[in-house]
């Protein structure tokens, strides 16, 4: 009110325009401490905390599952293994973003709107650009303290401001020594120079940070009260300038941004360091390559008495608290999901959470790139990644899938996590039928890191699940600690049928870590071997959460949902499985059962397409496709498809017992079809050489079954099939 008294003490001024006419301070309002405690900075020491919403599902209809609160330590399944060596990993080219000329950065009226104008303590609307908070009493000044022509510690000439951070002005200068342009970040703004000199020592580790994805620190000075990193000077545009500029970014390009970003969170986490303010504003696009360029919020993980900063819709809920690797790739998180999608509500109702699959339709036709955001976002800091290296991993799995997904190219990878498809090393010769089997999916790999790896190894080896199971029960008593060993333990228990004794052993390894992802993976295989499909699907799922970038979790999932009827579910899976890696071939024949269970008979044949020629399992593939166009399981065939069954048939190089075998399939199709009227007979049909004819047809099957004859094994097999022949033979008046 005009004409109050300032209660600031030893203060005779009074309250004009809402500010004293002597101190400056604005007129001191009442705020409670519950109002205090609820206000959140936007960039500022991070205290908000808020309740997070329901339990959010994914375009599958699946929510992950958090194992905090469980009374288990998590402990480490990360992998040191990964794939940086240059913006999106060689998967995509994004166009190069040239350096933009230095001067040109200058700000031309550096004034701070006065809708950003906020206290730095306790976000509360400042109308002046100087003076003091009136909440909380804490000064601010948000007129640039250096101006153009300036020298600082007799080295750096201030340009001009460039831009406003969280801690003051930024300005660009030039070193006059080194003749180059660098960059002025604020440390502290304050009269006392003491405590300016000594901001400057505390920054001092900064400068033993050298990574190509982050900007250069040359240097540390002070200027008065105020201290400043003297920094490497980047042109090109932040991300926050593109998605200003372009809105949503594609799912690829944005993923390769964070992607090749997470390596120098990887770096600044193994020294010990965590960035704490992440968001699209510290990330330039230059050239062909990502930097981060602001580095005035690092602070040691141990540092339990420094500033912590954050921007409210970014940080994670346990920022305040003190920040850690996990709290970094919570921000890493949002700023994807920033780049992604418009967040209605980001610093609001989605404080902590993201969009749900309906708000966001991105999220919905990107299910891994979802299951990434929300593992990298969960409430529960151990429900995160491990480490930026983890994520950075699944990431690139994402990005795979979704280049494979965008140019029709399949980009197949090697897995850190999971062997190879097994289906090949089950089928006994090509003519085999091949049914959803969980004995052909990957295997996890050893972590050769424990203690009992090559002992787990030796024993699984042994083919005889009862043998491997007392090889394994004797290396268990050698590595008590190790965890590879009751793991595979359990697995050759599960193959034995021994399933009590399975559950045991996964049952202790889950309560002493409950995000171990194989724990998860065998208890999901017994179901399987149980035929308990339905509680299979819900635990192949949850890996799906924890690995959302690897294909076999995929693969999984789609196996469950098969033999559980989920039609639209499994061809999701394994159509996303096999455009990535067409050499999980399982994933290619469950994809053509899925079309052909729902009557897609095309569709089932073109998917055995994806299978190359190079593939051991191509003349597998051939005859599978073969197969569902003379099948009547769903639908019935029509004269073309029994044509186009021919030409596949005489395309394979098959001989012997092999090809006279599937010759007769084809012969007894077709003659069934046009017996029972299904199909008109047609002489310009072709069945393997022979017109659509019922005579032509009962001669073609009465020669291949004669020549199985001659090949059988038996005398009893040999009768039977020249029995059959006799049957089939075209009537004749002879």
């Amino acid at each position: 009110m005009n004409g109050a008294p300032c209660q600031q003490r030893g203060c005779n001024g009074v309250i004009e325009d809402g500010y004293c006419n002597i101190c400056g301070h604005a007129e001191a309002k009442a705020v409670t401490a519950h109002a205090l405690a609820a206000t959140a900075p936007a960039t500022a020491p991070a205290s908000a905390r808020a309740s997070f919403s329901s339990a959010i599902t994914t375009g599958t209809g699946s929510t992950p599952v958090s194992r905090s609160g469980k009374g288990t330590r998590r402990t480490s399944h990360s992998t040191s293994r990964t794939s940086r060596k240059q913006l999106g990993a060689g998967l995509i080219t994004l166009p190069d973003l040239p350096s933009i000329e230095p001067e040109r950065a200058i700000m031309l009226d550096p004034k701070v709107p006065e809708r950003k104008r906020f206290c730095a303590r306790c976000d509360s609307p400042l109308k002046r650009e100087a003076g003091f908070c009136g909440k909380c009493g804490a000064r601010y000044n948000f007129v640039p303290a250096l101006h153009p022509g300036d020298l600082v510690s007799n080295q750096y000439e201030v340009r001009g401001p460039i831009a406003f951070g969280g801690l003051g002005w930024i300005y660009l200068g030039f070193d006059r020594i080194l003749s180059r342009y660098v960059v002025l970040k604020g440390l502290l703004n304050t009269q006392d120079e003491s405590a300016a000199a000594a901001a400057v020592a505390e920054r001092q580790f900064l400068a033993a940070v050298k990574h190509s994805n982050i900007v250069g620190i040359y240097n540390f000075v002070q200027n008065g009260g105020e201290g400043f990193i003297v920094m490497e000077y980047v042109g090109g545009k932040t991300l926050k300038q593109i998605r200003q500029e372009r809105g949503p970014l594609p799912p690829a390009e944005a993923v390769a941004y964070i992607h090749r970003i997470l390596s120098a969170f990887a770096y600044l986490h193994r020294a010990g360091l965590v960035y704490c303010d992440f968001k699209p504003d510290n990330v330039m696009v230059e050239k062909d390559d990502v930097k981060l360029i602001d580095m005035g919020g690092v602070r040691r993980i141990d540092d339990l008495k420094g500033d912590i900063y954050g921007t409210v819709g970014y940080s994670a809920p346990e920022a305040a608290e003190g920040p850690t690797a996990a709290s970094d790739l919570f921000t890493v998180g949002r700023t994807l999901a920033v780049l992604l999608t418009e967040i209605h509500g980001f610093s609001k109702e989605h404080l902590y959470t993201l969009p749900n699959v309906q708000e966001a339709p991105v999220f919905a036709n990107q299910e891994s790139l979802y299951r990434v955001l929300l593992k990298a976002t969960a409430q529960h800091s151990d429900d995160r990644f491990e480490s930026a290296d983890d994520m950075a991993e699944q990431l690139l799995g994402v990005l795979r899938e979704i280049v494979s997904i965008d140019t029709g190219v399949p980009r197949p990878s090697p897995s850190v996590f999971f062997g190879g498809d097994l289906l090949s090393f089950h089928t006994a010769d090509g003519l085999e039928q091949i049914y959803a089997d969980h004995r052909y999916l990957p295997v996890p790999s050893f972590d050769m890191t424990d203690p009992g790896a090559q002992a787990a190894a030796a024993g699984d080896a042994l083919g005889d699940p009862f043998r491997r199971a007392n090889a394994l029960r004797v290396a268990s008593a050698q590595f008590p600690k190790s965890r590879e060993v009751p793991l595979r333990l359990a697995a050759a228990l599960i193959d034995g049928g021994e399933f009590a004794d399975a559950v045991a052993q996964l049952k202790r390894l889950a309560e002493q870590d409950a995000w171990d992802w194989r724990v998860l993976w065998f208890q999901a295989r017994m179901k399987m071997t149980e035929r308990n499909f339905a509680e299979a699907r819900k635990l192949f799922d949850q890996v799906y959460f924890d690995l959302p970038g690897e294909l076999a979790p995929k693969l999984a999932l789609g196996v469950a949902a098969e033999l559980s009827s989920e039609w639209s579910l499994a061809i999701s899976m394994y159509d996303l499985v096999s455009r990535t890696d067409p050499g999980l071939v399982s994933a290619v024949f469950g994809l053509a059962r899925c079309h052909h269970a729902k009557g897609e008979r095309q569709a089932a044949v073109t998917a055995l397409h994806r299978i190359p020629p190079s593939s051991a399992m191509y003349t597998c593939s051939r005859v599978e496709a073969a197969r569902l166009l003379i099948e009547r399981n769903h639908t019935t065939p029509t004269a073309g498809e029994l044509a186009e069954a021919s030409a596949v048939t005489q395309s394979l190089a098959l001989e012997g017992r092999s090809k006279h075998t599937l010759d007769s399939h084809i012969y007894r199709a077709a003659l069934d079809l046009i017996t029972s009227g299904a199909v008109k007979e047609d002489r310009a049909v072709a069945v393997l050489g022979g017109p659509l004819q019922e005579p032509a047809l009962r001669r073609g099957l009465e020669i291949s079954l004669r020549s199985m004859a001659r090949m059988a094994a038996s005398v009893e097999e040999r009768v039977r099939l020249v029995d059959h022949a006799n049957q089939v033979r075209p009537r004749t008046l002879v």
